[in-house]
């Protein structure tokens, strides 16, 4: 008798332990997207800087996976959350730019631009909308600059999240940026105040979209910090004091959400993306050797900081050189929650096996379609094609070790191979016209592919 109930109790104990360990590897992640506002690849720590101070960044990116040659979808900040929150190339949405896309001169635009859309289209199925189908909290802090309100994709909650694409300034009572209940904090405090708040009560699952307004322009100071700038040498190009103290104070509200994570128990149950939307503001910062900076399809407006931390899921302290985009996001989320992709139409590729170590490689190409004009900020000084223009209409396509840039008002290219010449300096056209026909002709058909408008008709009020 007592064996049998022995027995018994053993059976039962191990039942309910097996019970407890399935129920938990069912259980689905929590989703932590960080994704920073012009914030450039080499604005930190981990990807080189020795200017600018981020050491919680830092300390977390060894956590994880950290991708160096991570690429944003777009050059500029709307197209590029776009494509984040869809997972598709910018001709599927068709936001390319902020507001109208004749910028610039009209002098000096030979060709009318494409169309440009504002707001993005509710008809395209939506990241935030499918993880709440799935079951998830879904919570948007900072930026979102895709429409009037977030909560209308999806979010449940919304701080401080609007159309608008940066603060009228920092301090309150920050101008066109939507916050209730604010106290009297630093813009960047007061959105991480607001979400610790949230994500301390809400319930699990939960996807956060954590878009801080920093390190986009005003440049607006923490004095408290700027006598540490001040006294530093410059270092590669970077030495913007003020630019400086509102890195390191992105630096220790990201170290904030990390530490509250980890309080609240959920942070080994968390997928944590960090990357920015698209590479720094040149003349603010700089990123060498990368050529030029935001709005420019030169490196050093698409490559940004990106990498992967799960606990137990992701190795720490891994690095690969596998070019990735932002467009991966989606899928790479999806398969992380259990959610079946092959619903939705997808331009990029899960991310996870590579995080795994399980995949070396991808097989693809990478494309950036800029069918309009964007103005240069400063005509003497700048890395661009010509003075006038961070860039003119054109396409990009990046495959293994080249790239080739492709410009539309004179059908002309550039080809560079992006790994001997991460600069883009060196342009090998003449000397490898077959590579450039053969890239070229990818392009063409990826045009086919996604029905990306070209611009063709010429504009009379051009002057050469």
């Amino acid at each position: 008798m007592q064996y049998s109930i022995l027995h018994r109790f053993i059976f039962i104990s191990v039942l309910c332990l097996l019970t407890a360990c399935t129920e938990q590897e069912k259980q689905q992640p929590n989703i932590v997207l960080i994704n920073v506002d012009d914030m450039g690849f080499k604005d930190v720590g981990f990807m080189g800087s020795k200017f600018y101070q981020t050491p919680m960044i830092d300390v977390l990116s060894k956590s994880g996976m950290t991708f160096t040659s991570g690429y944003a979808a777009a050059a500029n900040c709307a197209p590029s959350r776009a494509s984040i929150m869809t997972g598709r190339w910018t001709p599927r949405h068709g936001i390319y730019t902020v507001g109208t896309s004749e910028r610039g001169n009209t002098a000096h635009r030979k060709l009318i631009p494409i169309e440009n859309t504002i707001t993005l289209s509710q008809t395209i199925p939506i990241l935030p909308k499918i993880l709440q189908k799935a079951g998830y909290h879904t919570i948007h802090a900072g930026k979102w600059h895709l429409s009037d309100d977030p909560l209308a994709y999806g979010f449940e909650q919304n701080i401080g999240g609007g159309h608008n694409g940066h603060p009228s300034s920092y301090y309150p009572p920050y101008g066109n940026v939507d916050l209730k209940n604010s106290g009297d904090s630093y813009l960047t405090d007061e959105i991480m105040d607001q979400t610790l708040n949230t994500i301390k009560t809400t319930k699990q699952p939960f996807f956060l979209n954590y878009a801080p307004y920093a390190v986009h322009t005003p440049i607006h100071p923490i004095d408290s910090l700027m006598s540490k700038y001040t006294q530093k040498a410059s270092s590669n190009g970077q030495h913007n004091a003020e630019y400086a103290t509102m890195i390191e104070n992105l630096d220790r509200n990201v170290g904030r959400l990390i530490a509250s994570l980890r309080k609240n128990k959920v942070y080994g149950n968390t997928l944590i993306i960090f990357t920015s939307d698209n590479g720094g503001l040149y003349g603010i910062t700089k990123q060498p050797p990368l050529r030029a900076g935001k709005g420019s399809y030169y490196e050093g407006g698409i490559r940004v900081p990106f990498f992967f931390v799960w606990e137990g899921k992701i190795k720490s302290g891994a690095k690969s050189n596998i070019p990735i985009s932002h467009l991966d996001l989606f899928p790479t989320i999806l398969n992380a929650t259990g959610i079946d992709t092959n619903r939705y139409a997808i331009d990029g590729a899960d991310l996870l096996p590579i995080t795994k170590g399980t995949v070396k490689t991808l097989d693809r190409a990478l494309f950036w379609h800029f069918p309009i004009y964007l103005q240069a900020y400063n005509r003497l000084d700048n890395e661009n094609r010509d003075s006038l223009f961070r860039t003119r209409p054109g396409s990009v396509i990046r495959e293994g070790n080249w790239k080739l840039h492709y410009y539309f008002e004179n059908d002309e290219m550039e080809l560079y191979n992006i790994v001997e010449d991460p600069g883009e300096r060196n342009d090998l056209l003449n000397t490898h016209p077959k590579m450039a026909e053969e890239m070229k002709t990818k392009l063409i058909s990826w045009w086919k592919m996604t029905n990306a408008p070209r611009p063709v008709v010429m504009n009379p009020e051009y002057k050469d």
